[in-house]
């Protein structure tokens, strides 16, 4: 059949397509502009993403695993009605069959259309490092063994503070510190007036163990304007995993921000279980960029750490050890890359690594 035979045999669809497409391409040619970027942000999807927050928070459960799975029901049902409707489209298969994936094309367009406005803009907008002064630059060696050794002795004598079960491990409850997320962010407020923003908290997930084996640790949903967190994984680092998605609720991006961002809320939060997370995470991330470099002064460091921490950081380890390298999670991992990359973040996963820059560069001055 014909082009223009195929056009007017489904013409809503086709403009619909065309839509979808001239919205993303629009996107993709003005995201380098960076006060416009701002601007549709701050006057647009900014407010929009938070008044959708206020109606998802109406409720205590997430609502965005709600959407999720009526969404992957949706995509089921469209798949089983349109081949049922292909196979009983006689004589005319081939046009119905290509109604059915233009269909679902325009769906999936749609949606990434919506996730690029609500979102993707956000990779384009001033940064946390614009907006405070304060940008990652090449470590030194010595700089970041400092650095390394001061978030040792900080998470020893947080490690004190926080209650701990009949072996020594981190036993704060999973719901004290959800209650208290509403207070992740009081006290480095003052020091950045641009982070001040009325947090509404964040909500567990209800397929907390899903998330472990797909590698996720928290998802901040903009279709919900909901902070979602997995609390299936170690308790210990839930305080750094809630302040790090608390980010993502301001606007920021970035993921290497926010993880920065986390260990800074966390370290200077009133809650002695967010304090040590915050030291907690931060050492994991200065030494895990330290070993590669210099094996003997990481594990001098490591063995200054009291047991109470090394048991932390043990159960941490051998929990996320049993979804290492499987499938599923070597194909989320691949996914979630790919769209970073689609960002111009080009190093991927990799630039998680981009904190530990931050991290030293902040802290240095304090060792």
């Amino acid at each position: 059949m014909e082009l223009k035979t195929f056009f007017r045999k489904y013409p809503k669809l086709h403009i619909w397509f065309l839509a979808d497409c001239g919205l993303l391409l629009a996107f993709y040619l003005f995201r380098g502009q960076r006060w416009l970027m701002n601007a549709v942000a701050d006057h647009f999807t900014g407010p929009l993403r938070r008044g959708l927050g206020r109606l998802s928070y109406l409720v205590p459960f997430s609502v965005m695993e709600v959407v999720e799975g009526l969404a992957a029901l949706a995509a089921l049902g469209y798949v089983v009605w349109s081949l049922r409707a292909v196979v009983r489209a006689k004589g005319w298969r081939r046009e119905r069959a290509y109604g059915a994936v233009l269909g679902g094309a325009c769906g999936l367009l749609s949606l990434w259309a919506l996730f690029c406005l609500l979102w993707g803009v956000n990779y384009w907008t001033d940064s946390f490092q614009d907006q405070s002064g304060i940008y990652a630059q090449p470590v030194a060696l010595e700089d970041l063994k400092d650095v390394t050794a001061y978030f040792a002795d900080r998470v020893a004598e947080a490690a004190e503070t926080v209650e701990r079960d009949e072996h020594g491990l981190f036993a704060v409850p999973r719901e004290e510190i959800l209650a208290n997320s509403v207070f992740a962010y009081d006290g480095i407020t003052e020091t950045f007036p641009f982070l001040a923003f009325d947090d509404p908290g964040v909500k567990p997930m209800a397929f907390s163990r899903l998330m472990s084996a797909l590698d996720f640790t928290g998802f901040y949903s903009s279709f919900t304007g909901e902070s979602n967190v997995n609390v299936d994984s170690p308790a210990c680092m839930l305080p750094s995993t809630i302040a790090h998605e608390l980010a993502h609720q301001r606007g920021f991006a970035s993921e290497q921000e926010c993880n920065f961002l986390a260990v800074l809320a966390s370290t200077t939060c009133a809650d002695p279980a967010y304090v040590y997370s915050g030291w907690l995470i931060g050492y994991v991330y200065l030494g895990n960029a330290l070993y590669p470099q210099d094996p003997e002064a990481y594990f001098a460091i490591r063995e200054s750490l009291p047991e109470s921490v090394r048991l932390d950081l043990a159960y941490n380890n051998a929990y996320w050890a049993q979804f290492q390298d499987t499938a599923v999670q070597r194909a989320s991992n691949k996914v979630y890359d790919g769209i970073l990359k689609s960002y111009g973040d080009e190093r991927g996963i990799q630039s998680y690594g981009t904190v530990v820059d931050l991290l030293v560069v902040y802290y240095q001055e304090a060792c």
